[in-house]
């Protein structure tokens, strides 16, 4: 039989049945690395979320942050807003499209800033002329989430052009930091509403005073990597059992 695969009437449909099966295995496999890559992204953030906040002194700032992403944070600063920028094509409740406003936090004690995202605004105070009525002054105390930066858009996001830019598409510290007139720093916080902002009794999305502010939306299942593994080789085990089958009736029709 198996050399009735390699014949000249068969070889060449035994390749790509070969080559279907490795690519199939393959699937399957880089399906199991996918799930050990979530499993061990969601024990991760799990850590940082059940971990005590931190306060973001001038002695952490020397701390490798970005091991920390998602860990809850207290800062104290003043904001300068001359440097503010936003975050386009953001979404409130019910597809309210609008920015993010994100603004860097110049903390007390030091010349560093951290970058804070300060929540939502709509489509129609986007401008950067319109930004004013939402400044902060004086000394704040922020309470969030840290984030870390992001690179490369997301599957059919669009990444930002060239140049100095007022809005992004992405929060790119590196990017950012480098039109910013002071350092910052290579994570920003995610800032989540305070009690004051909130409607008594009403759900974190009723909010009485803009910018909104959210938490981060965590999605910390296992996913169906594991299923769609066992999909694949499903797939490559009926194909490598259902192939001999196949030449074999072929060759009794042909009386082979």
């Amino acid at each position: 039989m198996l050399k009735l695969f390699f014949t000249r009437k068969w070889w060449w449909t035994t390749l790509l049945v070969l080559a279907a099966i490795g690519v199939m295995a393959r699937l399957g496999f880089w399906q199991i690395e996918r799930h050990t890559q979530r499993a061990e992204f969601n024990a991760r953030v799990k850590t940082q979320l059940n971990s005590a906040p931190i306060v973001l002194t001038p002695d952490l700032l020397a701390t490798d942050l970005t091991k920390m992403e998602y860990r809850m944070v207290s800062v104290t600063g003043t904001y300068d807003h001359s440097q503010q920028i936003a975050l386009r094509n953001q979404v409130w409740r019910e597809n309210n499209l609008g920015v993010n406003l994100l603004t860097p936090l110049v903390i007390s004690g030091t010349r560093q800033a951290v970058l804070v995202n300060r929540g939502w605004i709509p489509q129609d105070k986007s401008a950067p002329e319109n930004w004013k009525e939402f400044d902060e002054p004086g000394i704040v105390t922020v309470i969030g989430n840290l984030r870390i930066s992001q690179v490369k858009p997301d599957f059919g996001g669009v990444p930002d052009p060239d140049g100095a830019l007022k809005s992004w598409n992405l929060v790119n510290l590196t990017r950012i930091a480098q039109q910013m007139l002071m350092p910052i720093l290579p994570v920003y916080v995610q800032q989540i509403p305070e009690p004051a902002r909130l409607v008594a009794g009403s759900p974190i999305g009723a909010q009485t005073q803009m910018p909104f502010r959210v938490k981060p939306e965590l999605d910390l299942s296992e996913g169906s990597h594991l299923g769609y593994a066992g999909q694949w080789f499903l797939f490559a085990l009926v194909l490598a059992v259902g192939y001999p089958y196949f030449i074999r009736k072929q060759e009794e029709k042909s009386g082979g």
